[in-house]
């Protein structure tokens, strides 16, 4: 866990304008910036950023959020990771945290290790300009010293110990923990990568965190990956996903593929949409990160049995991340292709074609589950409904999964209800969307708008006060965080702490309120106290009503002492205010 006072000091020296103006340039637009939204298409700029809030609004797609929020988005990074790099930026060192995959990680270690890297890449690269041989085989596979240069591609020379050219101190333990040497049992190193094609496998910050390796000629293994490092975990990392990031945007589409090669051969071809996995199965992991940047994943594998294996993999791997607004497709090329040949022998409009019309996720699943089963007999239909359930169960798509379920009640001939029974499922019907009652600004809605404004006014909320509106829940939630932190002193540190809380959403849509409307500090503490006065001649009104009407029906003497006590002063008051 990152201390939450840790986060608020990062909020704090990170100016959010200053933030997004390096990866999307900004105007200004009166009080605030715009730009065109980077998170979908537009040709309009609707994507707003407020330099005295510190938070971001796109009045398109509804993006919303503080810095920390905007890198997680952009990058397609985790929240830890969206600290680390803005920390980074703002030269701190973030608290070290419990449960790291590498114990014995040094501090300062990564940030070494990083170095290390550029510098054998750089290696690489001047090696790749020097070998005739090298590059000899890039032209044959079609490759430009653009998207060679794009991708950083290098040469890793034969010979054993080439990097003691670029690392004197050949023993340094750094090089070992890195993957660029290997170590035998008998204490003697020697460089991991030799007469290879080099491919640095980049993180979303833009650092070099492996390598991947293809054979220049014949011999196994056809690629070599890093091993895993303090940098690199295969089962995290995507190839390509930094130089795909525009063209991710501009498709809505990630194209997944098995390999590097295939990746750099699409963006050759004009598809820079495509993204590898490292020598691993896809994982949710991989799926999570791209559907956080795009509504639609295509797996490209070849049409062979193991392109089919790996494709299954993919499928059960992605279940648990999907949402309703989520699509996956799968392609299967000729068995004699991957997405490398088969480009360069049918060009780019054959393969764009191949992804417009690529298998659904469902028609895939239902296919596979079909040819494992024999649906003429009913063994057959009960072991369909048996392998479902699994998969049904994973998904948290509701509506998909009724479509499924409706789709195996066909194939198997059982009614969808015993589908639903045997799965154990819900039986699960969806309700129409509320209807979404438009009403001037409440009295609470007001000041959930001034204490987003000005968060310290929080503490001063009289709770017992607050009627039963939308907006009560919210007031409570900023009243205990700021009581409980009174240096909270804006709403991006607020927003941070209200991440994944019931109430995140109902503030988020308030402080959107804000960017049209300005306070000064006068102003705002005056807007508030008026407020709560009304709110006090609103309570006093129903205790009053109340009592009336209960002194109507019993009597006065119905009234207990205390209520004929506040009866007379609520009383007294309105004589004296007519």
């Amino acid at each position: 866990m990152i201390p939450d006072s840790f986060i608020q000091d990062l909020l704090a020296r990170v100016d959010i304008v200053d933030l997004v103006d390096t990866y999307v340039p900004l105007k200004k637009a009166g009080a605030n910036y715009a730009a065109c939204c980077p998170f979908h298409n537009e040709k309009s700029p609707s994507f707003t950023v407020s330099s005295t809030k510190q938070f971001y609004h796109c009045f398109g797609c509804g993006a919303h959020g503080t810095a920390i929020g905007f890198v997680m988005e952009y990058q397609g990074i985790g929240f830890i990771d969206a600290v680390k790099e803005l920390a980074s930026r703002a030269g701190m060192q973030v608290p070290e945290s419990e449960g790291r995959s590498f114990n014995d990680e040094k501090p300062g270690q990564a940030r070494a290790l990083i170095d290390l890297m550029a510098r054998a890449a750089q290696y690489y690269k001047d090696q790749l300009k020097a070998s005739p041989r090298a590059v000899e085989y890039c032209k044959k596979r079609g490759l430009t010293g653009e998207v060679a240069a794009r991708f950083g591609m290098g040469y890793a020379p034969d010979g054993w110990q080439n990097l003691q050219a670029v690392f004197p101190d050949y023993n340094a333990d750094e090089l070992k923990v890195a993957g660029l040497v290997i170590e035998n049992e008998a204490g003697r190193r020697y460089d991991r990568f030799r007469d290879r094609l080099m491919i640095p496998i980049i993180n979303p910050k833009g650092d070099i965190i492996a390598f991947g390796g293809r054979i220049i000629d014949q011999g196994e293994p056809k690629y070599l990956n890093s091993p895993e490092t303090p940098l690199f975990e295969k089962g995290r990392e995507l190839f390509g996903l930094p130089q795909a990031r525009q063209a991710l945007r501009d498709t809505n589409t990630a194209l997944v593929t098995e390999g590097y090669m295939d990746v750099i051969a699409l963006a050759q071809n004009g598809v820079g949409n495509a993204v590898a996995t490292l020598g691993t199965a896809t994982t949710s992991t991989h799926v999570t990160k791209l559907l956080r940047q795009v509504d639609r994943i295509v797996f490209c594998f070849d049409g062979d049995n193991a392109g089919r294996k790996a494709a299954w993999r993919a499928l059960e791997n992605s279940l648990e991340a999907l949402a309703d607004n989520k699509r996956l497709g799968f392609i299967f090329l000729p068995q004699e292709h991957d997405p490398d040949s088969y480009i360069r022998e049918f060009g780019k409009e054959q393969f764009d074609r191949q992804v417009t019309q690529a298998m659904p996720l469902s028609d895939f699943l239902l296919r596979e589950l079909a040819q494992r089963c024999d649906l003429t007999s009913s063994e057959g239909k009960a072991q369909m409904i048996y392998e479902a359930k699994p998969l049904l169960l994973k998904l948290p798509t509701p509506l998909l999964r009724l479509q499924l379920v409706k789709r195996l009640a066909e194939a198997s001939g059982f009614a969808q209800s015993e589908v639903e029974r045997l799965c154990e499922l819900k039986s699960f019907t969806p309700a129409a969307p509320p209807k979404v009652k438009r009403t001037a600004p409440s009295l609470t809605r007001n000041l959930l708008r001034i204490v987003l404004h000005k968060p310290q006014m929080a503490s001063k909320l009289p709770l017992n006060l607050l009627p039963d509106t939308p907006e009560r829940p919210a007031l409570a939630r900023l009243h205990q965080l700021v009581s409980g932190n009174p240096e909270a002193s804006s709403y991006a540190g607020l927003r941070e702490q209200l991440r994944g809380l019931p109430e995140e959403a109902m503030i988020e849509n308030a402080a959107t309120e804000l960017l049209d409307q300005q306070f000064d500090e006068a102003e705002a503490e005056e807007e508030f106290r008026d407020t709560l006065e009304k709110l006090q001649e609103g309570e006093q009104k129903r205790l009053f009503a109340d009592l009336q009407a209960k002194a109507q029906q019993f009597g006065v003497a119905g009234l207990s002492a205390a209520e004929k006590q506040a009866y007379i002063q609520l009383l007294s008051g309105r004589q004296n205010r007519s």
